[in-house]
């Protein structure tokens, strides 16, 4: 059986065995959240030996060449020797200034770092707790603000989207690890139409690249759809309403499944068969979809037989935790 070497410890991984799940049996602290690959939280650092590359598929390339690897998704073959100090060290100190209501169950989480925080509109990070709790978040901000926000769904058991609605949160010191992901503008092609489409909390990351692609002068059309399970579920309306108001080559399609207090502009449906119904082809689109992975995947499927490159589908699917 390999073996698994960490701070002095050495420990024999079955062939099924995840190194995250042989770490946390073996009582090591390992942040993690999703454990299915997306949230990047549970980042380690062989030192000795090579990581299984499906383990650093997603992984930013400065990191992989460092060693770097998604613990949950790496089984190993031979011997490896890792570190849990590295991941560490790729952590920024920050504080949560600010916390309010976006939706019924959607808050908005301003964040401020101590030092720079590099990262380009649309990315996300991981949000780490004083005691190791771990939640993968988009970013909403933009690189030129002064704050980092974030949009947070409360879960009825979610740990750390409660704990952020508490009252002890606001004030209180965090760390951040990343950027990751690739749900950015392009630039370089200002004519390129571009399609943004998610659901609940998928419009953070949204609203990121809507804003850089505006504030770089985007000329081709954009349309950003938003759905939610009924219209009291969408966010930013108003403020997505303004900007289309002064964008003529910017338009907003906010989507429901259920009428709720459905006012006249709210389209009724379900937003995968709504978008594809008015965006019939996609072969000239750059696409952004973020969101619950099951539309997110389904979606990515759909645009891509419609016409769209697999290069121009930029994709971040949020996987649930607790």
């Amino acid at each position: 059986m390999p073996r698994l070497l960490c701070d002095g410890r050495s420990l024999e991984l079955a062939s099924d065995q995840s190194v995250l799940d042989a770490l946390s049996g073996a009582g090591f602290e390992v942040s993690s959240s999703c454990r299915v690959g997306a949230c990047q939280s549970c980042l380690v650092q062989a030192i000795g030996g090579a990581p299984p590359a499906r383990a650093q598929v997603g992984v930013k390339d400065s990191l992989r060449a460092q060693g770097f690897f998604l613990a949950c998704q790496a089984t190993l073959t031979e011997d490896l020797e890792i570190s849990l100090a590295g991941a560490s060290a790729l952590e920024v100190p920050a504080s949560i200034a600010g916390v309010n209501l976006l939706a019924p169950d959607v808050l908005r989480v301003v964040l401020e770092t101590r030092e720079a925080f590099a990262y380009r509109a649309g990315q996300f990070v991981t949000l780490l707790r004083e005691d190791g709790l771990a939640r993968a978040y988009s970013l909403a901000s933009l690189p030129s603000e002064k704050h980092l926000e974030l949009h947070v769904r409360v879960l009825p058991r979610g740990a750390m989207s409660n704990w952020l609605a508490g009252p002890a949160a606001i004030g209180s010191q965090v760390r951040l690890r990343g950027p990751a992901g690739d749900c950015c503008y392009v630039p370089g092609d200002s004519q390129q139409p571009l399609v943004l489409a998610g659901v609940g909390t998928g419009l953070a990351p949204l609203w990121g690249v809507l804003r850089d692609a505006l504030a770089a002068q985007h000329q081709g059309r954009i349309e950003l759809w938003h759905g939610a399970r009924t219209p009291e579920g969408l966010y930013l309306t108003h403020e997505l309403q303004a900007l289309a108001a002064t964008h003529r080559n910017f338009s907003y399609h906010p989507c429901a499944l259920e009428p709720g207090q459905a006012t006249s502009d709210v389209r009724l449906g379900n937003l995968d068969q709504l978008l594809l119904a008015a965006v019939p082809a996609f072969a000239e689109h750059r696409v952004y979809l973020c969101g619950d992975a099951g539309l997110v995947q389904s979606l990515k499927r759909r645009v891509f037989l419609a016409g769209a490159s697999l290069q121009r589908i930029h994709a971040d699917a949020f996987v649930g935790s607790h």
